[in-house]
């Protein structure tokens, strides 16, 4: 469980916060276009409208689509390992590919019908069905046991966070490699287009207002939701359901369900909550890139978006079909590096525009 809050709390939406602060500190205080080259405008100057900017946009790009290919692969071999222990669907790459092309049919509709009309409803859809299942384990799973394994788990986190960022003389390199070095690297390729939306959403707050709200809520809610679901899994474990263990990866989430009463009810329900979280991640990813390379518009023409929404289905595919979870961790890795340099750089730009704003505020007072 301290390796599940690792990967899964603070640390990505600290990723995710250095970008939305950057794009909101310098499209809405600073006045320049809502894309990445924008937060670089201190350290580059005028060079940003050039090839410099160019290069930044361009590994954004790369990263987000290889960050949302890899989701897409993911959560295909999820749901239809879901629709197998439903409905006996069969398993293989070439089903999974079928759910890719349902998924980005539907991602297209979502995409066309812009944010407020497609990505608004098809996210406040997830969200109620999320919470529902929530709430559902919650109450009619060993309630106490997962409200003390969320309070145990941030104490193991701590305990434990200074060995789990460690990657010297680890013993366990394979799941350090394999999984921690993957999460962060599909965490940073996922920033440009979660960024964006905070982004988007945090105009006119203050930046503790801003810090508040992307750090903490998110994160204790991330943890919450693995705490329960985790903790409902390992106290199954403890009970003698070994299923739970033994089950393949993708299946392990309706192995737990299985030992609850309506199982195909809750498991259907997983199954939806997958698809739709993918096609939601597909259209506003969609929706990112098009802004990005459009030069921060966010009305750019239909079939911009089109392409990008379809491209990242058959980058999925191919990943899919070419290498499986092997290729789909290798790509995310492989783009997800270059961008952390960006990031770092972004940490400098943060700064250095704060500092702009402390200093026209003084001026300001100075004046009056």
């Amino acid at each position: 469980m301290a390796s599940t809050v690792f990967h899964w709390g603070l640390h990505p939406w600290a990723i995710y916060a250095v970008l939305a602060l950057a794009l909101a500190l310098f499209s809405y205080n600073k006045g320049l276009p809502l894309t990445i080259r924008s937060a670089f405008y201190p350290l580059l100057g005028e060079r940003v409208w050039g090839w410099p900017g160019h290069i930044i946009d361009i590994v954004a790009v790369f990263a987000t689509l290889f960050g949302l290919a890899t989701s897409l692969g993911l959560g295909a071999k999820q749901a239809n390992a879901g629709l197998n222990e439903v409905f006996s669907m069969p398993m293989g790459p070439g089903w999974q590919s079928i759910l890719i092309v349902g998924i980005t049919l539907v991602a297209l509709i979502s995409v066309l019908r812009g944010l407020e009309g497609g990505v608004k409803r098809l996210s406040e859809i997830n969200m109620i069905l999320a919470f529902g299942l929530l709430a559902f384990v919650l109450v009619i799973g060993p309630t106490g046991f997962m409200f003390s394994n969320f309070f145990e788990s941030i104490g193991a986190y701590f305990v434990n966070l200074p060995a789990l960022s460690n990657p010297i003389g680890r013993e366990d390199v394979n799941f350090s490699q394999g999984w921690t070095s993957f999460y962060w690297a599909w965490w940073i390729s996922w920033s440009p287009f979660v960024g964006m939306f905070i982004a988007r959403v945090s105009k006119g707050r203050t930046v503790r207002e801003f810090i508040i709200c992307v750090l903490l809520i998110p994160s204790l809610v991330c943890v919450f939701w693995m705490s329960t679901f985790g903790g409902a899994a390992i106290s199954q474990y403890i009970g003698g359901n070994d299923a739970v263990t033994t089950a393949e990866l993708p299946v392990k989430l309706f192995a737990m369900l299985d030992g609850f009463p309506l199982t195909a009810i809750t498991s259907f329900i997983g199954i939806i909550l997958v698809i739709v979280f993918f096609v939601t991640s597909s259209d506003s990813g969609s929706l990112v890139i098009d802004t990005i390379t459009a030069g921060g518009k966010v009305d750019a023409p239909a079939g911009q978006r089109i392409f990008w929404c379809t491209f990242e289905g058959v980058v999925a595919i191919v990943l899919l079909l070419g290498g499986g979870l092997v290729a789909l961790q290798a790509m995310v890795v492989s783009t997800g590096l270059p961008f952390a340099v960006i990031l770092l750089l972004l940490c400098v730009t943060i700064t250095m525009g704060l500092r702009s704003e402390k200093a026209a505020m003084i001026e300001a007072k100075k004046t009056e």
